[in-house]
């Protein structure tokens, strides 16, 4: 399931760094962050779909690149995303 216009609204709301920014490294890891949370929760249910388990990995590694991209040049970005998306433990 697709997320809806209203809540990737309020993800790029809460995320932008200015006033037209939708595909800030941020942005998109949160956007990103959010299909991860409806995938696992999906497959919690169907254990045996595979082909979305592999959509999930590719997420997962899609949002580890702009996490790194964000780790090696803007580190300060980095951390404030990676608390705002509690990624850490």
């Amino acid at each position: 399931m697709p997320l809806t216009k209203e809540t990737k609204d309020k993800l790029i709301e809460a995320h932008k760094i200015h006033e037209k920014d939708t595909g800030s490294p941020e942005v998109q890891v949160a956007i990103i962050t959010e299909r991860i949370g409806m995938l696992t929760g999906h497959l919690k249910i169907h254990k045996k779909d595979k082909h979305s388990r592999r959509g999930l990995i590719k997420l997962v590694n899609e949002r580890r690149r702009h996490l790194d991209y964000l780790a090696k040049h803007h580190k300060p970005r980095y951390e404030k995303i990676v608390a705002e998306l509690k990624l850490r433990g």
